[in-house]
């Protein structure tokens, strides 16, 4: 076992958040922890961690294991670059690097050729330092920096910008690459798929899928479970309940267990009520007996006893409570609700789109997709009046109220309660907002809590039941699932089977595409491509694309030759780029060994000739790495 619980109780406060969890976790094995917003997934991870310590029960990681947590931001000084963060994990390997670059240049010197004492010495060192290199893939670091980096969609001129410049989407997609970069024995991802486009997301799937390690994700992304783990581990009422299959497995096992409970329970609750009756009939019979029966008495406290020692099964629940999620339009709208006419934008001399051509009709459901950065957020915000179009024109129909639902965290700045921020929005009194929140699963005290300090779901619950009192016949959401937990998910997207009106959505969550998505517009390459059908015809386009922009494979390319002359480095597909690396990878290595050769650890002359063309190769690897990633980008 990699990871073993046993009976955790974790109270914050006096409120008790973990009350009995125990589950096994297997080297190598990929489970998924989920449950609703607050019912302690989180703080499950901090345990697991070691960042804070169970009141009672016990937790065992395997002795000498990396354990891996998924910050929401990483910490960084303000001089440091966001390449500087991506070679934290690397600090060691840079140092010996370092140190070897610092030897070979002693070795180098005329001054120093003299001296065997000192060179063999020099040589010993640097041979211990190239084995720890090689065996910590050190020649690999800057392929590996800019194969995980291109994965997740952080593109190559952002390197070299201040980490602090970064927006908060950003800088956690950066901690997420420094993550996978360690390389921990278990990672612990808390909403991995958060902020990440479609593409990120499936190579984030296949990395995570291929990864060596143990790997427990919190994840709300119902096809990213589906396609990774094979285990379900479920926090509910303070308990963990395990499911060894996937997301849609665990669905269906779920509720045959619960039915299966429900019968149990109704079959014991049979039989108590019927020992019940025949402690009341004895003692009744025990009473009227003429002279009394004690022996009826005798009886009754007998079955009474056997009654107390039974352990009383919990009545599972069937529902629960979940946002009562109901859009209404106040009047609708006119049957041609947005129209798109040879609009483009621009940002001084970047263009991020032009020639958008695109209708929008009175009922329509339509995705907006894209990879992050294409401009779907600027789009919107152009529809809403927010951003002016560099050109062509963008027409709102007859009639048409929108109601729109932004991707912005909570606003740290707002002293307002969850119920002075409904009232202000919504323009009601106390009482009918106070009963309004409840259907948003804000009860009691809640209503009392500050905005500021909102989680994510529960902000994201605050301004759906804000856009309900508005009554829009067109709906703009951008990313509206995100931080909602699979139950809220599912009733936002019955919601929105039920609502009469029109609505345009940006998103990335592709079960929440295909069940909704009448038609997809696609941002690619500049411009808007209309793919009629859902989210399954959109994959079917998006493959054939690829297939026929695939180019034709390069030729092998032989070993780089040990002769001073480079490799002439043209455009080219990334497998050929990364075949060349290779081979200029392993020309480095083969040098290595030849400069621990004992044969010619004497020898200044060798040293200095094999000291030059491990440098030129070096120099060519750079080449190598900047034509790879401009080629990936």
């Amino acid at each position: 076992m990699m990871i073993q619980c046993k009976n955790v109780q974790k109270y914050h406060g006096a409120q008790l958040v973990l009350s009995d969890i125990s589950f096994d976790i297997g080297h190598g094995e990929k489970a998924a922890l989920i449950g609703r917003n607050g019912c302690g997934k989180t703080t499950l991870f901090h345990l697991l961690k070691g960042n804070e310590s169970p009141e009672q029960g016990s937790i065992a990681i395997q002795k000498g294991a990396k354990i891996g947590l998924l910050e929401q931001i990483p910490a960084a000084s303000a001089d440091e670059t966001v390449y500087d963060v991506l070679l934290r994990p690397f600090a060691a390997v840079l140092e010996w690097q370092n140190r070897m670059r610092s030897l070979e240049a002693l070795m180098s010197d005329p001054a120093h050729s003299s001296d065997a004492e000192a060179l063999a010495g020099w040589l010993a060192e640097y041979g211990r330092l190239q084995e720890q290199f090689e065996r910590a893939d050190g020649y690999e670091v800057e392929a590996s920096v800019a194969r995980v980096a291109s994965g997740l969609g952080i593109p190559h001129p952002q390197f070299s910008r201040p980490f602090a410049s970064l927006s908060g989407g950003e800088k956690t997609k950066v901690g997420l690459a420094v993550l996978l970069l360690e390389k921990p024995d278990v990672l612990l991802l808390d909403e991995p798929t958060n902020h990440l486009d479609m593409g990120a997301i499936e190579w984030l799937e296949q990395f995570l899928g291929e990864y060596g390690g143990t790997v427990l994700a919190i994840s709300h992304d119902r096809y990213f479970l589906d396609r990774l783990v094979s285990k379900v581990i479920e926090i509910e009422d303070g308990e963990a309940f395990i499911y060894h299959t996937n997301y849609s497995g665990y669905q269906k096992e779920k509720e045959e267990r619960l039915l299966l409970q429900f019968a149990h329970y109704q079959e014991q609750q049979k039989k108590i009520k019927q020992m019940q009756d025949s402690i009341k009939q004895l003692i009744q019979w025990g009473n009227e007996a003429n002279p009394p029966n004690a022996g009826f008495h005798r009886r009754a406290a007998s079955m009474q006893k056997a009654l107390d020692r039974m352990v009383k099964l919990k009545r599972p629940v069937l529902e629960r409570k979940k946002i009562d999620l109901r859009l209404q339009q106040e009047d609708r709208s006119g049957k041609q609700v947005l129209l798109f006419e040879e609009v483009g934008k621009a940002f001084g001399e970047r263009c991020l789109f032009r020639g958008v051509n695109a209708l929008l009709r009175y009922g329509e459901t339509v995705m907006l997709l894209g990879p992050n950065g294409c401009g779907k957020s600027t789009l919107l915000q152009m529809v809403l009046g927010s951003e002016d179009a560099s050109e062509g024109t963008i027409r709102l129909g007859s009639r048409v109220a929108v109601g729109y639902l932004a991707q912005q965290e909570h606003p740290e700045d707002n002293r307002q309660t969850v119920l002075q921020f409904f009232r202000e929005q919504a323009r009601i009194e106390e009482g009918e907002a106070r009963g309004k929140l409840a259907r948003f699963l804000f009860y009691g005290p809640d209503v009392f809590k500050s905005v500021a300090s909102l989680s994510g779901g529960e902000w994201t619950r605050l301004r759906f039941a804000v856009l309900m009192e508005q009554k829009p016949n067109l709906l703009i959401l951008d990313e509206p699932t995100n931080h909602l937990d699979i139950d809220s998910r599912e009733m936002l997207e019955e919601a929105l089977e039920e609502f009469p009106g029109t609505v345009l959505a940006v998103s990335h969550d592709r079960y929440f595409i295909n069940r909704l998505a009448d038609t997809i517009w696609s941002m690619e390459q500049g411009g808007l491509r209309i793919i009629a059908g859902g989210f399954d015809a959109y994959q079917a386009r998006s493959a054939d694309a690829r297939t026929q922009a695939a180019p034709e494979q390069s030729p092998s390319l032989p070993a780089p030759s040990p002769a001073k002359q480079r490799i002439s480095i043209s455009k080219s597909v990334p497998a050929h780029w990364e075949k060349e690396i290779h081979c200029t990878e392993q020309a480095l290595s083969e040098l290595g060994e030849r400069m621990m050769d004992p044969a010619i650890a004497l020898d200044a002359e060798q040293l200095i000739a094999l000291h030059e063309e491990t440098e030129r190769l070096k120099e060519q690897l750079e080449q190598l790495y900047d034509g790879w990633m401009n080629s990936t980008l």
